[in-house]
This record gives structure tokens, C-alpha cells and sequence, in this order.
């Protein structure tokens, strides 16, 4: 059996809630993916086109910086990676988080939250920030209750 870490980025808790359901159903550790500097509700304004996450995710090169570096990534086989879905894709903290570890011979499932998009090209492009790992798209969950997530957990990370 491999070891498992459920990391996650959570802008608004959405996320958070459905990491902490699978790590509790996987029995695995969960990290929390944090900003120096947290959003904002303004920052997360997807509507304005200076807020501060649409700068990002219009500038793929930007990478907003980290609370932390501790994960402690070669302590697992696979990691599941956690986040909202921006601009049909994940934010570019998760880029970050990626590129501050060698996660080559990894196996990194993907798992998302969202208001209505899928994962579009999220592996795609994360890719260059991981290479070496093996990308899964574990899927799109949400507002999924505690049963629907172990069902997941017992498919997608068996």
C-alpha cells in the first residue's frame, strides 16, 4: 500500500472540505497548499479584470508565493492535489507548489472543485511544473457528501 497526501489549495473552504473528506476516507496526511498572502474576496473577483487572480491566470509565468515549503513530498508514493477551478484550469499557486519539489517517479491524482467547468487542460498544463510525475485526472467533485467521496476514494485511489 502506498502512503498518501491529500494537498490541497483552498481559496473560499470549498476545497478544504472535500480534501479533508478524502483524507479522512483515504486515511491519509493532509497539507494545505497557502499564499504568503491570502485572498482577498476583492482578489478573487473573476469578474474584474485587475483583481488580483485574474493578473494571475492572465500571466501564466506569475506564480504567487508560498506560506510554506514543508510538505515533505518524498515521504509519499502518491499525492492527491487538490484545488478550485480558475479559467478552466487550476490556479497558478498549484504551479508553484509543484515546481518547489521533485516530484519525479510520483503519481499525483488530481481532484477539483468548481462552479461548472471541468478540468479542461489542468494536467496540460501543470505537466512542465511536475516532470517526471505521472498525471491522473481524478475528476471534479462538487458539492459531493462524505458517502459520494469514499465511493471516489475507493475507485480513484485504490
Amino acid at each position: 500500500m502506498s502512503k498518501k497526501l491529500i494537498a490541497y489549495f483552498s481559496a473560499s473552504g470549498t476545497t478544504k472540505k472535500v480534501a479533508e473528506m478524502i483524507s479522512e476516507a483515504a486515511g491519509a496526511d493532509l497539507y494545505e497548499i497557502k499564499p504568503k498572502e491570502l485572498y482577498t474576496k476583492a482578489d478573487l473577483d473573476w469578474m474584474n479584470k485587475k483583481s488580483r487572480s485574474s493578473v494571475e491566470m492572465s500571466d501564466k509565468k506569475l506564480r504567487p508565493e508560498l506560506d510554506d515549503s514543508n510538505a515533505h513530498i518524498e515521504n509519499y508514493d502518491e499525492i492527491v492535489l487538490g484545488f478550485p477551478i480558475w479559467w478552466y484550469v487550476a490556479p497558478t499557486i498549484i504551479n508553484t507548489f509543484l515546481e518547489k519539489y521533485d516530484f519525479t517517479g510520483k503519481k499525483i491524482t488530481l481532484f477539483a472543485t468548481s462552479g461548472g467547468s471541468g478540468l479542461g487542460n489542468t494536467i496540460k498544463e501543470l505537466q512542465p511544473s511536475a516532470p517526471g510525475a505521472e498525471f491522473v485526472e481524478g475528476g471534479l467533485l462538487n458539492r459531493a457528501n462524505r458517502q459520494e467521496i469514499e465511493k471516489w476514494v475507493d475507485k480513484t485511489l485504490a
